[in-house]
């Protein structure tokens, strides 16, 4: 999932670059844990135990490779900590969700098989075949909502549980998908795609019959 941070809170203090004057209110990420630093956070209404501070703190940190020779402010602080929710988890500004960041720490979690909501199943069945038949079997990604699908499930599920739950709507969509795609095969075995969907040729594709091949968590009800 793409994620666009905004750095302009650090200001670069370049090896042999003109070392303007530093903007006001403003201070090395180095010095974050002085007294001075710490009481302006305090007064600015800033609790610096938070998760939240922490994983703010932490971004910045990495942006500046870990050298903290880089600048930000108060106000710089504050606002980056709206991008996280209370336990410091990525505030998705899409969805306005937390839990859909892709990580190295939880990219092994991800990959796993686990029970969707029922409704959600049945929507992404619903809306696969509209565009299947919409579209002749194409792909269209600038006419598709299939990701509406996605973030109604999200809002369904936990949040720990939402980078799983995509996973596993992946594969229930690729395989609503191929199963449009063996049907309309079977009406027609010499139709193509983008060549209109022979009358019918979907009518006998149900959710219980596609699955019924795919792994168990797919049929338990969540």
């Amino acid at each position: 999932m793409p994620r666009i941070i905004d750095y302009s809170y650090l200001f670069q203090n370049l090896p042999g670059a003109a070392k303007a004057a530093n903007p006001i209110g403003s201070f090395q990420l180095s010095n974050l844990n002085s007294r001075s630093v710490q009481a302006q956070l305090r007064a600015a209404g800033i609790d610096t135990n938070s998760k939240q501070y922490k994983a703010v703190i932490k971004e910045m940190m990495q942006a500046s490779k870990g050298n903290g020779a880089m600048y930000t402010n108060i106000q710089a602080i504050k606002n980056s900590m709206k991008s996280y929710d209370q336990d410091g988890d990525y505030i998705d500004p899409t969805t306005g969700l937390a839990g859909l960041l892709l990580t190295e720490e939880n990219a092994a979690s991800r990959s796993r098989i686990i029970p969707i909501p029922e409704s959600s199943k049945e929507e992404m069945f619903n809306q696969t075949k509209k565009e299947f038949l919409q579209e002749n079997g194409i792909l269209n990604g600038d006419t598709t909502r299939r990701s509406d699908v996605y973030t109604n499930m999200y809002r369904k599920v936990p949040k720990n549980d939402r980078l799983a739950a995509g996973y596993t709507m992946q594969q229930y969509e690729r395989a609503c998908r191929q199963a449009f795609l063996t049907a309309t095969k079977e009406a027609d075995p010499t139709w193509q795609l983008g060549r209109p969907i022979p009358s019918g040729a979907l009518d006998k594709v149900t959710r219980e019959s596609i699955e019924s091949h795919l792994q168990h968590p797919f049929n338990q009800k969540a």
